[in-house]
């Protein structure tokens, strides 16, 4: 087991059941009791910071919350010794950075763990919490369909290594300029036949922070795969509907299914906090 989380990949099939489970403990183990957890956002986030502050203090902790002005990666201070200096201080180190490569030489530098709340290549957080609140939901991952429909960005990433960990198959749909591209993935062109009995549709933003830049031309390039009523009517009758959030309504989703019968996404939002708590468990040694 890696000490850091910067991939799913990272925990491996067997560690990442045991975050699931620790997710789902009624107890929490103060195992940062006394500690510090230091929370890097060089990206700022509404979900993150809240979940990863209220996951550390579950556990007995203090969280430090620093945006990239007060620390200034590579400007003020190099990477490296922001690593090694919030090291001396705290348990574990949480980023969430633009560049992925940022997040590899923060783990390479520090001597406790790294956690990745985010980077421009992987959002596996997000992920364990999206694995949460299916397993709950159906019982099980091994063998359901979920069909994520729209950017082959971070969400994508993880959701792939998330297939190869768990048996959950994920098909993805987008346009061809904005495929991923990966070893291990189901690239289904045509949204409807990629959502066609699928057990979950998941979707997420055309353009995050910093491609805003980028709207309009997404936004025409997007528009067929909007995941509308008549979208999920191809899917399984018993799927569910799951965002990363924030949402921008209108665009990859319509207001009837993020708010509709079938969403799971507070659910999904409320499961952040959750893997966020078993993960540094799990990272801290408790068992």
């Amino acid at each position: 087991m890696s000490r850091h989380f910067l991939e799913l990949s990272d925990l491996g099939p067997e560690g990442l059941r045991h975050v699931l489970d620790l997710s789902e403990r009624p107890d929490r183990p103060q195992v940062l009791a006394g500690r510090g957890v230091a929370l890097l956002f060089e990206k700022p986030s509404a979900r993150t910071r809240h979940s990863a502050e209220m996951a550390v203090v579950q556990l007995g902790g203090h969280p430090v919350t620093l945006r990239n002005d007060e620390v200034g990666l590579d400007v003020r201070e190099s990477v490296e010794d922001v690593g090694r200096t919030l090291s001396c201080y705290h348990a574990a180190i949480g980023a969430r950075v633009f560049d992925h490569g940022r997040l590899e030489r923060l783990a390479a530098a520090a001597s406790v763990p790294v956690v990745n709340l985010l980077s421009d290549r992987s959002h596996p957080l997000q992920v364990l919490a999206d694995l949460l609140t299916v397993r709950r939901h159906f019982g099980r991952l091994e063998g359901l369909v979920l069909a994520f429909v729209g950017d082959g960005n971070n969400v994508a990433h993880s959701l792939v290594q998330a297939a190869g960990l768990t048996g959950l198959r994920v098909r993805l749909s987008s346009p061809d300029a904005y495929r991923l591209v990966a070893a291990g993935t189901e690239n289904v062109a045509d949204p409807v036949e990629a959502v066609r009995g699928a057990d979950v549709v998941y979707t997420d933003a055309w353009f995050s922070m910093g491609q805003e830049a980028e709207a309009l031309a997404r936004r025409t390039s997007f528009a067929p795969w909007r995941v509308t009523t008549e979208l999920l009517a191809h899917a399984a009758p018993h799927c569910v509907f799951l965002h990363c959030l924030p949402a921008h309504r209108g665009d990859e989703v319509v207001d009837e299914v993020l708010d509709g019968p079938r969403s799971l996404v507070w659910e999904q939002a409320t499961n952040r906090m959750h893997t966020t708590r078993g993960l540094l468990v799990h990272l801290l040694g408790a068992r």
